[in-house]
Order: structure tokens, then C-alpha cells, then sequence
């Protein structure tokens, strides 16, 4: 054999490796992403806050650790506090990671805490609303770990012009096993009385289901997935607690465009998430929405947002990310001003709405990670993943904390969905000016055709 036949062999061995660690990766947005559609934006925040009512006093608050809050507030805080937690961890994970070279082994930690979390909430009932926001801010600080070392494996399993397509497959995933697990979600809900079920046992069964199906499929890219050695440098390799903290951000100002994107997408992601966790408290608590419809609205974003995330990953070819991107947010903002005037007791205008959000939900997100992925340095993947991650998924702390205020200083969902308008806007004008080609060439990485 020829030495060119030998590295013609040799390079098509790693396309097939890669191509099978690809198909591997796809599977934990399909494992995960139950948890942020059944649990996140359909089922628990309408029964939390219901959870929470029932512990409530006359005037309708709570007073965890002797603090009143309103029993409405209860959901959009805990999310909040969740986030602290795992902007606490974040870090830690990503930089142990990168010094080890060992993502799996803290992957299948976290990811099976949060999973063992999810499930944990088939035993939230009765007034158990401190339970149930404990439940929460376990799962969603372990979701976001595991995010950091998922989303960290991307540049190292896709070359540079792959990113934006594999990208949006692996979110095509989530929200295929999305739309699937709200098709049985549907089925248990709106015929729990068929299967000798209260409404409440329905909820609580849709909810630890979730949990069982993030902790099954993960077993797919735990196989699938390998390690690397860790970068020679000992990259990562600074100390703990405060330290490590200090340390990525200090690492983070010599690369100031990249840090520029990532400012822009806290902002604009936040608005995203708290638009996707909150949805159902709105339309259920100001829109007097049943749970059915509710289900049945957050099904067609799932299903859309498959063809949203296929279709502007195409768009991106054309246009480029970061334009397409920019044209989604000016999307997001004609949805939460149509949002703030929707009538109550409207089914018809909620599905339109929830049409709109799938059309640019997953693209904006998938496209996003891609570009993100182009400005992050060689060997500094899970450690700049962590920041990332810390407004992704559900997981904003800043946007929950501006609905939750919202509402509770007016009683009003209406005041407290149009707040958030402003991440939108205030994202889009950070994104314009961020110069992407030239952040991915001061990353010291490969500058596509079209970003």
C-alpha cells in the first residue's frame, strides 16, 4: 500500500470515528431535553405554583425562611437561585475537565444526579413547594454542568465548517425526543381518569418520567464518546474554589471579542429561556389556559422547532450565523409584544404564538453554540463552555429574577412578559457589533467561508 492510499485510509478512518462519535453526541439533547420541555416549560411550573398556593396564606404568600414571597413568584425564584448554584460549579467542572482530559466520567455524574432530581418529583405533592424548588435547583444546576462538558466535546468531534450542521442535529434531536415524550405526556394527562389517576398523579408521573428518560439515554454518548488527553500545557490546571473562577475570566480578557459574544448571548439567551420556562405560568395563570392546551402548544414548538433548527442552520450557509442569528431576535421581539396583547381564554392565539417560537427557538440556539464554538481556544473547551453554559437551557438567572419582581411587585404575568423585551433588544445590539471573523481569528482558530 502507497503511502497517499495509507493517509487517504487513514483520514477516511477518522471521518467514520468522528462521524460515530457525532451520532453518539446527538443522543444526550435527546436524553436531556425532556427535562427542559415536560418539566421546564410544561409541567412544573404551573403545578409548583399550585403546590406553593396550597401552602400559601390568605393574602396568598409564601414565607420560606421567614420571607414573603408570592406563591406566583415561587417558580421564576427558584430557577434564579439555581443558577447561582451553578454558576458556583460551572467552572470547577469545566476546568477539571480540561486539566484531565476526563469529560465522560463528570458528564455521567451530573447528568445522572439531575436525572435521579427529576425523577425525585413524583413526590412533590400535597404543600411541598420548598421540595419542589429543591428538586429544581438540583436539576437544573447538574443540567447545566453537563451541558458544559457536552456542549465542550463539539470542537473536538466537528471541524470547522461542520459545526453549524452538526450543531442544529444535535438540537433537531432534543426536540424530536421532546415532541415524542409530549405526545405520551398527553396521552397520561388528558386520560388520566381512564387510567384511575387524579390529575395530580398524571403530573407527577409525566414529571419523574422525564428523569427516567434523561438518566436511559445517556448510556448512548457515554459509550459513544471518547476522552482526549489533556493539553500538554496542563491547561486548566490552576487551583480550586475562587481561584479557578478568577482564573477563566482573567484567561477570558486576553481573548476580548470572544468575551464580547459571550456578554451578547447572556443577554439575548436569557430572554430565550426565561420565554421558555415561563411560558405555561402565562398562559395558564394570565391566559386561563387549560393543562391540555398548554401540553398541546409546547408539542407544536417541539415539532417546528425540528424544521427552525434544520432550516436556519441552512440560512446560516447563506447568510452566515451571526446575521441569521440577528434576524431570530428580531423575531423573539415581535413574539413578546404579540404575547403582551394576547386575549384570555384564547387557545387559537396561544398555538399561533407557539408556531412562532418554534420557528426560531432552535435555531437561534443551535446556531449560537456554533459560533461559539469558533471562538473558544484550543484546549480551553469545557472551561469556556462553563461560561457559556450559564445562561443556557432554562438556566438564566438574571431573566426569572425580572419576571418573578415583575410579578410580584404588580400582579401582573402581562408586565412581567413584556420586561423581558429588553434582553432582546439590548442582545441584538451587542451582537451586531461583535467583529466574528476576526474573534475567531484572535482565538487562533481557522476562519470559515461564511460566519
Amino acid at each position: 500500500m502507497t503511502a497517499g492510499t495509507t493517509d487517504r485510509t487513514d483520514g477516511a478512518d477518522s471521518a467514520r470515528e468522528r462521524r460515530r462519535e457525532q451520532r453518539g453526541w446527538y443522543f444526550y439533547d435527546f436524553a436531556c431535553s425532556v427535562y427542559s420541555t415536560s418539566v421546564l416549560t410544561v409541567f412544573l411550573g404551573p403545578y409548583l405554583t399550585s403546590v406553593a398556593k396550597a401552602a400559601a396564606d390568605a393574602e396568598g404568600f409564601v414565607h420560606p425562611l421567614g420571607i414573603p414571597v408570592r406563591a406566583g413568584s415561587v417558580f421564576p425564584y427558584a430557577v434564579s437561585v439555581s443558577v447561582v448554584v451553578a454558576v458556583l460549579v460551572m467552572p470547577f467542572a469545566g476546568a477539571a475537565a480540561d486539566r484531565s482530559g476526563r469529560k465522560k466520567p463528570l458528564l455521567a455524574v451530573s447528568a445522572y444526579l439531575g436525572a435521579a432530581a427529576t425523577t425525585g418529583m413524583f413526590l412533590l405533592d400535597g404543600d411541598r413547594y420548598l421540595l419542589g424548588a429543591l428538586l429544581l435547583i438540583v436539576a437544573n444546576a447538574s443540567l447545566a454542568v453537563s451541558m458544559v462538558l457536552y456542549n465542550a466535546y463539539l470542537p473536538q468531534i466537528a471541524e470547522p465548517h461542520e459545526r453549524d450542521a452538526v450543531s442544529s442535529r444535535g438540537w433537531a434531536f432534543g426536540y424530536t425526543s421532546g415532541a415524542l415524550v409530549l405526545v405520551l405526556n398527553l396521552v397520561v394527562y388528558s386520560g388520566h381518569e381512564s387510567f384511575g389517576l387524579t390529575e395530580g398523579d398524571a403530573v407527577r408521573i409525566c414529571l419523574a418520567s422525564a428523569g427516567l428518560w434523561w438518566g436511559a439515554f445517556t448510556l448512548v454518548p457515554l459509550r459513544r464518546l471518547r476522552d482526549r488527553r489533556a493539553a500538554p500545557d496542563g491547561a486548566g490546571a490552576v487551583g480550586s474554589g475562587w481561584r479557578q473562577l478568577l482564573a477563566t475570566l482573567k484567561d477570558m480578557r486576553r481573548h476580548p471579542l470572544t468575551l464580547s459574544f459571550l456578554l451578547a448571548y447572556l443577554v439575548y439567551n436569557d430572554g430565550v429561556q426565561t420565554v421558555i420556562s415561563q411560558a405555561s405560568v402565562y398562559g395558564s395563570e394570565e391566559l386561563g389556559l387549560d393543562q391540555t392546551t398548554l401540553i398541546t402548544a409546547v408539542l407544536l414548538v417541539q415539532i417546528l422547532a425540528v424544521a427552525g433548527a434544520l432550516g436556519m442552520g441552512r440560512l446560516a450557509r447563506t447568510y452566515g450565523a451571526q446575521r441569521t442569528v440577528l434576524a431570530s431576535l428580531a423575531v423573539w421581539t415581535l413574539i413578546l409584544a404579540a404575547g403582551y396583547f394576547l386575549p384570555a381564554g384564547a387557545p387559537v392565539w396561544f398555538y399561533c404564538l407557539a408556531a412562532a417560537i418554534g420557528l426560531v427557538l432552535g435555531g437561534s440556539q443551535a446556531l449560537s453554540r456554533s459560533l461559539f464554538s469558533h471562538l473558544v481556544p484550543r484546549g480551553k473547551e469545557a472551561e469556556y463552555f462553563s461560561a457559556y453554559e450559564m445562561s443556557d437551557r432554562g438556566l438564566s438567572w438574571l431573566g426569572p429574577l425580572v419576571f418573578g419582581l415583575a410579578y410580584q411587585l404588580t400582579g401582573s404575568y402581562r408586565d412581567a412578559i413584556i420586561s423581558l423585551v429588553i434582553f432582546f433588544v439590548l442582545g441584538f445590539v451587542l451582537l451586531a457589533r461583535v467583529p466574528v471573523r476576526r474573534a475567531v481569528a484572535a482565538a487562533g482558530n481557522p476562519v470559515p467561508d461564511r460566519i
